[in-house]
């Protein structure tokens, strides 16, 4: 039986219930929450109106309340809870799991709603927890973090005597028509963008000004695009599982257009998750007022373009891989693993655009991986902990086939 239980309806988790009715064999009882059951309830009609047939529940759920998602975990059974949510709920999901004995899956790290700020230590200090319980967590299986940790896995067991130099890269190539939009929850994904630059060099973090320093870099089918360095979180687990590297980075490309706008947007305060007091007028009666306070960053998320609404229109592709330099049979060997996915590609099977369709479809292998046996053993782990041949052959099969290139110019 793999009973699994998803929390989210947004992007990610539309990619990841498309996956899961695709894959009845292993997933055989499948239920939706969020905070908005019509969300849930839009989301299985789109399934069934792509002639998936699956008997699929849905219900409504506050992922900030521990008590309720308790309740909802002790109704359900689940064995696995597939958290698609947001980050800020990585602990109250996690709470819930310990208290009903379900397993735990999510796709990105904690981070604290008034703090623009993440990493793995709230997390990794419930692996005593989960132990004890005899229960499984796996942290940040999406593509990055995810995938990105199993190239990185695969690089250490097939190709590599010691890992040096670590480069992942993260390439959007694609096009969607408007000015101004983000490719997953606004809120999340600005708070990401503005933070400031950490990078891992010679046993230190070295702290850089936010988007300081950008290169051009050259990615397949796609060309030289300006990446930027930036934190991301599967950096820290990598150097600790991989005590040989010298030197780990990630990069991200951003279009002039998208960078003049987020300049704008920070300039002009939007980018603030602090609350601001504002007096409105009353909805159902404009003549009196309320003080309410708003958090500008939420308000923006409001009123930009749901990132679920951009796959009809989006074209080109993504681009996301590792390049490694290390030792091999004791000669510099370099490897470049990577995938690309087309837009269009990803909106024909599932609705959602490709960066959506690159973190969905990981976060069901996962899963399958847990059911599976292949991914189970008490305490919270990284998707490097675990061996990653398997779930790279889930991808290659499931609609993220990855790509090699040996002994070349890294350009890092």
């Amino acid at each position: 039986m793999g009973r699994i239980l998803m929390i989210g309806a947004g992007g990610v988790a539309t990619v990841a219930a498309f996956k899961i009715v695709q894959n009845q064999d292993v997933f055989t009882d499948f239920m939706i929450a969020s905070h908005h059951k019509a969300k849930c309830d839009k989301l299985v009609d789109a399934i069934h109106a792509k002639g998936y047939k699956m008997d699929i529940k849905t219900a409504e759920v506050d992922a900030d309340d521990v008590e309720q998602l308790k309740k909802l975990f002790n109704e359900f059974k689940p064995d696995l809870v597939l958290n698609l949510a947001l980050p800020y709920q990585d602990l109250t999901i996690m709470d819930a799991c310990l208290a009903c004995g379900c397993n735990y899956e999510d796709t990105a790290n904690y981070e604290p709603k008034d703090e623009a700020h993440f990493e793995y230590s709230w997390q990794w200090a419930y692996k005593d927890k989960f132990e004890k319980a005899g229960l499984t967590a796996i942290l940040g299986c999406g593509f990055d973090p995810g995938v990105s940790q199993a190239y990185t896995a695969y690089a250490a067991k097939h190709e590599f005597d010691e890992i040096h130099d670590l480069d992942i890269v993260d390439c959007n190539a694609g096009n969607h028509h408007h000015a101004f939009a983000t490719n997953f929850n606004p809120e999340i994904n600005i708070r990401e963008i503005t933070q400031k630059g950490l990078y891992y060099e010679n046993g230190k973090w070295i702290e850089t000004a936010p988007l300081e320093i950008h290169k051009s870099l050259t990615y397949p089918n796609i060309g030289p695009r300006e990446s930027y360095l930036m934190h991301h979180e599967e950096l820290e687990s990598l150097v600790k599982n991989y005590p040989t590297i010298k030197r780990a980075r990630f990069w991200m490309t951003f279009g002039q257009q998208y960078l003049t706008y987020l300049d704008c947007i920070q300039n002009l305060g939007m980018s603030r998750i602090d609350p601001v007091t504002y007096e409105a007028p009353l909805h159902d009666d404009p003549t009196k007022t309320v003080k309410v306070d708003i958090v500008p960053l939420q308000f923006l998320k409001a009123v930009l373009p749901n990132p679920q609404d951009l796959g009809a229109n989006y074209d080109g592709e993504t681009s996301i891989g590792c390049r490694i330099r290390g030792i091999k049979d004791g000669k510099e060997h370099t490897y470049y693993i990577f995938n690309n996915c087309r837009h269009q590609d990803a909106y024909e099977e599932t609705g959602m655009q490709g960066v959506s369709y690159t973190t969905g479809v990981p976060a069901m292998a996962g899963a399958m991986m847990f059911f599976k046996g292949l991914w189970r053993k008490p305490g919270v782990w990284n998707v490097e902990d675990f061996d990653p041949d398997p779930f790279l052959d889930v991808l290659n099969k499931q609609g993220l086939p990855w790509h090699e290139l040996r002994d070349i110019d890294l350009e890092l």
